[in-house]
C-alpha cells in the first residue's frame, strides 16, 4: 500500500502538519510494509499556468523543448498521485479558502488526458480508485446550517475539484476553533477521528 502525504501550510509548526504526521503514524501501524511519499508544498516551487500549458492538448511528439520542460513538474506530481492508494492532504484555512501553494498543486495535477478525460458520455475522472483524507485547521467553525457556513470556500471547492478527477471517497477532518478556547478539544477530536479512520481502513484492507 502507498500513502501520499501532502502538506500545504506555510508554517512548519502548523496544526495541519501535526495532524498529517499523526495520520501517517497511525497509517503505518496498519500498513507496516507500506510506503509513504511526502510532498511538502512549502518547499516545492510550482509554476503557474502559462502559455506552455497548451502543450497538454498536444501529442507528446509535437511538444516543444520548452513545453516538455514546463510539463515535467506536472508529470512528476501526477505520477505521485497515480501511484498512491491513499492521499492525506493538510489544508489550513487562509482567508476562508485554501493556501495558494495547494491551488498551484491542483492546477498542475488537474490535467486532461492524465487525471480526467472526455469520452462519448462526456467528462470522466481517472482517479476514482483512491481514498483521500483532507485534514483542515480553521480559526473558527463553519458547521452546515449555521450562518458561518457560507464563508467556507475550503471544503466545497476541494470536494468539487476532487470529484472532477474522479475521487469520491473523500473524508474531511476539521480541527476548528483554533483561534479560540475551543482549540484544544477540537484538536483532540480531530486526532481521535484520525485514529478511528486509519483503524477502519486497515480493517477493510485486511478483509479484502
Amino acid at each position: 500500500m502507498k500513502l501520499l502525504q501532502i502538506d500545504s501550510s506555510a508554517r512548519l509548526s502548523s496544526v495541519t502538519r501535526q495532524l498529517t504526521a499523526r495520520f501517517v503514524e497511525e497509517w503505518k501501524k496498519g500498513h507496516p510494509g507500506g510506503e509513504v511519499t511526502q510532498r511538502d508544498l512549502s518547499k516545492t516551487v510550482l509554476p503557474h499556468i502559462t502559455d506552455d500549458w497548451g502543450g497538454t492538448f498536444l501529442e507528446s511528439s509535437k511538444l516543444t523543448p520548452e513545453q516538455r520542460k514546463y510539463l515535467a513538474t506536472s508529470d512528476d506530481l501526477i505520477e505521485e498521485v497515480q501511484a498512491a492508494d491513499t492521499i492525506v492532504i493538510g489544508v489550513p484555512m487562509y482567508n476562508f479558502a485554501i493556501p495558494s501553494s495547494l491551488k498551484a498543486w491542483i492546477d498542475q495535477v488537474v490535467r486532461m488526458g492524465k487525471t480526467f478525460a472526455y469520452g462519448p458520455n462526456g467528462r470522466h475522472g481517472l482517479l476514482g480508485e483512491k481514498k483521500v483524507v483532507v485534514i483542515t485547521s480553521r480559526g473558527g467553525a463553519y458547521e452546515k446550517g449555521t450562518p458561518a457556513e457560507k464563508f467556507d470556500f475550503q471544503e466545497p471547492y476541494l470536494r468539487h475539484i476532487l470529484g472532477f478527477v474522479g475521487v469520491t471517497d473523500v473524508t474531511f477532518i476539521h480541527a476548528e476553533n483554533q483561534a479560540s478556547q475551543g482549540a484544544g478539544p477540537s484538536l483532540a477530536a480531530a486526532a481521535e477521528q484520525i485514529a478511528g479512520l486509519t483503524a477502519q481502513q486497515s480493517y477493510q484492507a485486511d478483509a479484502r
